[in-house]
């Protein structure tokens, strides 16, 4: 026999509502890095762009700056804590497999037991986290859903790796994700090149690492940054362009551009690749930030806000790409 549900009503679309972020308190310039891998700052800045990254301190945990980021957003959005019926991290600096990340920011957040989980999608976790939750507001599932992307990944760098030391970074970002009379979050244009996972990857895994008779080095994050770059800055110009068009919004009529803060060379070449107006305002959070994985992007649209760059009603296209490989890209209108 069929199953029988209850008569509800659900809304017709979702939107974002709030965002926030969290930022740790150290600042490491290029000079710290540059003697470790015998580089200098001059290549470091023609390389990526970054002329300072933040690492989190040993108080700033990702759950510490999780919890802050959700604060922020929630209070963005004019709710309490106990309206929040689901959380989604995404994470892959959450260095215990359970419990989850997510449980345990609710619970430290205040919230009335909701559905909380981690989603592991890298680079790309925020975007995915923020596609699923506009399909649980819309479905009926939660009425406000918390994403948030948070990484530590100074755990995971190896200093003296020429190729990642300098890149990688710490800190979190949030969104409250809730029912909308007129869309605000378009259809998500995602998938996965998992035949070229090797790209960028933990070298070693923890049980291989933790029984090894003669104790290696702790896993780390390894990049071939070459065949990266190609990969990112012209296949994911179709991606953003799919998700534009399944938008229904023309390159013309977008406000904003948030990328993933993988590289500003990524970033420019996208932006060029994509045909961009120049009155497209372009998220560089990269350059004082560097690449915080999953925390990028909410991170960067928050400081476009803070700006008065990106203002409540303006269109904006998130685009996320990494390890995996995997993607996601949507539309949104700013909170």
């Amino acid at each position: 026999m069929p199953i029988r549900t209850p008569e509800t009503s659900t809304p017709g679309h979702a939107r974002l509502m709030g965002v926030g972020g969290y930022r740790p308190s150290r600042v490491v310039p290029n000079s710290e890095i540059v003697e470790a891998i015998d580089s200098s700052d001059e290549w470091i800045r023609t390389r990526s762009g970054i002329t300072e990254r933040r690492w989190a301190t040993p108080e700033e945990t990702v759950q510490m700056m999780s919890v802050a980021a959700g604060r922020k957003a929630i209070e963005a959005a004019g709710l309490d804590p106990q309206q929040i019926d689901c959380v989604i991290v995404a994470t892959v600096s959450h260095m215990l497999q359970t419990p989850s990340l997510a449980a345990l920011v609710a619970d430290e957040l205040g919230t009335d037991h909701p559905a909380a989980f981690d989603i592991s999608a890298a680079c790309a976790g925020f975007c995915h986290g923020i596609s699923m939750a506009s399909d649980f507001v819309r479905g009926g599932s939660a009425k406000h859903v918390l994403v948030i992307g948070v990484e530590r990944l100074s755990d995971l760098t190896n200093l003296r790796d020429r190729g990642t030391a300098f890149i990688f970074a710490d800190g979190a970002g949030a969104a409250v994700v809730g029912p909308s009379d007129v869309p605000g979050i378009g259809p998500v244009v995602w998938g996965s090149a998992g035949e070229q996972a090797d790209l960028i990857k933990q070298d070693v895994d923890w049980l291989t690492w933790g029984t090894a008779a003669e104790r290696v080095e702790q896993p780390y994050l390894t990049m071939d940054g070459n065949p990266v770059f190609r990969w990112a800055a012209f296949s994911m110009a179709k991606v953003g362009q799919e998700a534009l068009d399944r938008a229904g919004v023309g390159v013309d009529e977008l406000d904003c551009f948030v990328p993933h803060q993988a590289n500003l060379r990524i970033v420019d070449a996208l932006a060029r690749s994509m045909k961009l107006p120049e009155s497209v305002t372009i998220a560089r959070d990269i350059t004082t930030m560097g690449n915080t994985s999953a925390a990028s992007i909410p991170l960067a649209l928050e400081r476009l806000i803070e700006n008065g760059e990106a203002k409540t009603g303006d269109t904006a296209l998130l685009i996320a790409f990494g390890a995996g490989l995997v993607y996601a890209a949507q539309v949104v209108i700013v909170p």
